[in-house]
């Protein structure tokens, strides 16, 4: 045993920057899934020693016929020289060619990594990329990312990546993320993926780890959130230096960092629940910088739309919600799909009433969510919705030199089957109509020989378009007929 300490120990020192997290300052918090850190080659600081040392990981590799220490440090090993390690490590003499079925132990923080992508799958607004420490440009769908590439967005800008194992990270409006690690294990294939949030909130849906060794971070000044498949925001306000994490699926462990900036997590393999504090699904926690760990609290339940059906023809995009209880605001997001990978419009409010202005035709989906006291955003609710604008003008008047009274309007969508109901009686609810037309297709309709008295009418435009009904009312309208 002593030998494999002592073996791992000489292959540490010829990279002496090799560390398991990044050095992020005191009093800061960890949310990591404690799964086995891979090493990060690129550092160049020497690291420095931990309270208690967790025990070497190994992993094992059967050899075949013909192999060689060489050939295999060559193909997994970070460093080719490491087959004195690996003779070390396991007795095996080293220009030796092997037979077929022999386990080989190899220090699993010591394999070989490989780069990996992220596919930019959804971009709207402001949104830009950057490398190290070159100028922005421009984002597009179908841009590949790697470690070093800096996100930076705009208002209403927002970026979606896909990872190779199709976990998804949205990134909001005034954001700002750097890819820190982005790469998978040679021979294990355990991915590492750790992003730097420097502004702003991302959206992380990670797909379940299928290796022990995965890890998936996100760091901010304050927090570094890990999970192993869950669906949880990060969001890090710099004025108030605060991090809040909002966990919807999954359980998301929290420590606070010591001096050294580590984290005071348990070893590699203890479970989520040995954590100082478990951030489960349907909690959030906000946590000051330099502060103590923010305990848990349950997020408020969804909120719904006071009008779910409404299509959106109006000359602006507005939406209603019912009043939530210990709401103290709302936040209302548009999407182009139900996922709401692809955002276009993020707002919030502090009454449960929403206008994003003008928005072009289409079909979208909003999705609405209550903000507690805490600064928390409650649980999702998605609706879809159609946008389908349809301006609608009428008028009135007396036919000069006659008793006759003429009805006009307008339509701005007359590109499709339209039809008309024209309304008219003497009271406001029109429920007992003089007049109810249902048949008309023009834009006029004359009434004679009406009595004095106060009327009221409106205009009903009904059309049918792409295998959907559609109808708009104009506003009630009234007049009065003094002769």
């Amino acid at each position: 045993m002593t030998v494999s300490f002592d073996a791992a120990a000489r292959g540490l020192a010829r990279s002496p920057g090799r560390r398991v997290c990044a050095m992020l300052g005191s009093g800061l918090i960890a949310i990591t899934c404690f799964a086995p850190a891979l090493v990060d080659a690129q550092s160049s600081r020497p690291p420095k020693p931990r309270a208690t040392a967790a025990a070497p990981v190994y992993i094992s590799y059967v050899t075949h016929d013909g192999d060689t220490l060489y050939d295999i440090a060559g193909r997994y090993m970070r460093d080719p020289h490491d087959w004195a390690l690996l003779s070390h490590l396991n007795h095996v003499p080293a220009p030796r060619r092997m037979p077929a079925g022999i386990a080989l132990r190899l220090p699993a923080n010591q394999l070989r990594q490989e780069p990996e992508a992220a596919r930019v799958i959804a971009t709207s607004g402001p949104a830009e990329r950057a490398f190290g420490k070159s100028p922005y440009t421009p984002l597009i769908i179908g841009a590949t990312l790697g470690e070093g590439d800096r996100i930076r967005t705009g208002h209403n800008g927002f970026v979606t990546l896909e990872l190779p194992d199709g976990s998804h990270v949205s990134v909001s409006q005034n954001a700002m993320l750097d890819i820190d690690k982005l790469r998978s294990a040679a021979l294990t294939g355990a991915a590492d993926r750790v992003l730097d949030l420097r502004r702003g909130e991302v959206d992380s849906e990670v797909t379940h780890a299928t290796k022990k060794d995965d890890r998936f971070q996100i760091r901010s000044p304050s927090v570094v959130a890990g999970v192993r498949g869950t669906h949880f925001k990060v969001a890090y306000d710099g004025d108030a230096h605060t991090t809040a994490v909002e966990v919807q699926d999954g359980a998301v462990g929290v420590d606070l960092a010591g001096p050294d900036g580590y984290p005071k997590a348990p070893p590699p393999g203890v479970p989520l629940q040995a954590s100082a504090q478990l951030v489960k699904a349907r909690f959030g926690s906000i946590t000051r910088t330099g502060g103590e760990i923010g305990a848990p609290v349950e997020l408020l339940p969804a909120p719904a739309l006071a009008d779910p059906a409404k299509v959106q023809d109006g000359k602006t995009v507005a939406f209603d919600l019912v009043p939530a209880a210990r709401a103290v605001a709302y936040r209302v997001q548009i999407a182009r799909d139900a996922d709401q990978l692809d955002l276009i419009r993020d707002l919030r409010v502090s009454a449960p009433h929403a206008d994003f202005g003008d928005l072009a035709d289409g079909t979208y989906f909003v999705r609405i969510a209550a903000i507690d006291d805490h600064g928390l955003e409650g649980l999702p609710q998605v609706y879809g919705f159609d946008r389908r604008q349809l301006g609608l003008d009428a008028s009135a008047g007396p036919r000069a030199g006659s008793r006759d009274y003429e009805f006009r309007w307008f339509v701005s969508r007359s590109n499709v089957e339209t039809r008309f109901r024209f309304v008219l009686a003497t009271s406001d609810d029109l429920r007992h109509p003089i007049i109810d037309r249902t048949d008309l297709t023009s834009g006029q309709l004359v009434a004679s020989d009406l009595p004095r008295g106060v009327y009221y009418w409106t205009v009903v435009v009904e059309q049918f378009e792409n295998g959907r009904f559609y109808e708009k009312s104009s506003s009630i309208r009234t007049f009065t007929l003094a002769r």
